[in-house]
């Protein structure tokens, strides 16, 4: 019997016969793990609830010929307890989630950027100290740029003409230029372009100063450079609320 120990991010949890899961983790060393944990919907099970999405946890896995089998975990920090009081921290933790796990393909792939962002922002989440649609598309923004997408902000995508620019395609890669923009280019406020660039950047001041309508329409900039690139619509993005939180003893 092969075993490994390694620390992960649950990403989903899935059914599995009468009593067992299988869970997608993202783990430190070995990537994207799908494993078999077995009785864990047992009521008398003891890792149950430490396999819940969200959760950062140690685990150790035997090798099995399908999918691996989870031996032991340990609870690193318990994220959901803060997460899923809170609709608008859920569903940011969702998205984040969904994303790594989309952007993850292959298992077994070593992945550390990567889970190292996740980990970032679902303990961001969890602390609560800073707005929760903040903290998503940021964590989306160095998501594509962990995967070589990132949208052009500061330079034309075209031809790298620095900017500000005024015009903004999806489909192109980001910002355009004058001599560059192509039909159906957006047209974002000067103060879009600057929330975009501090998200990706974590210049917290300059994006905690941002307003509702820059936040607002950076998220769909975002959400839109993500989607075209996965050539297929995330399901958890619709259901984020995107508000403003008031400030810690606002009202």
């Amino acid at each position: 019997m092969s075993l490994y120990r390694d620390t992960g991010v649950v990403l989903r949890v899935h059914k599995l016969g009468e009593a067992d899961r299988i869970i997608t983790l993202l783990t430190r060393r070995h990537g994207k793990v799908r494993a078999v944990a077995k009785g864990v919907r047992r009521t008398s099970s003891r890792l149950g609830a430490r396999l819940e999405p969200f959760g950062h946890v140690d685990v150790q896995f035997y090798t099995g010929r399908t999918l691996d089998v989870v031996t032991q975990v340990e609870t690193v920090d318990a994220f959901a307890v803060q997460i899923v009081g809170d609709y608008q921290r859920y569903t940011a933790a969702c998205a984040i989630t969904e994303t790594a796990d989309r952007l993850s393909a292959e298992e077994g792939e070593p992945a550390l950027r990567l889970y190292l962002l996740v980990v970032g922002a679902l303990r961001a989440l969890a602390d609560g100290g800073r707005d929760a649609s903040l903290v998503l598309d940021a964590f989306l923004l160095r998501a594509m740029s962990f995967a070589g997408w990132a949208p052009a902000i500061a330079e034309c995508a075209r031809c790298g003409l620095p900017g500000p620019h005024t015009a903004f395609s999806v489909q192109a890669g980001g910002s355009m230029c004058a001599n560059c923009r192509v039909p159906g280019c957006v047209h974002p406020a000067p103060e879009v372009l600057v929330l975009l660039e501090a998200l990706l950047h974590g210049d917290w001041d300059v994006a905690e100063a941002s307003v509702p309508v820059s936040r607002r329409d950076a998220s769909g900039l975002v959400a839109a450079h993500l989607q075209w690139h996965l050539e297929r619509q995330l399901r958890s993005l619709p259901l984020v609320e995107r508000r403003r939180e008031a400030p810690a003893g606002g009202k």
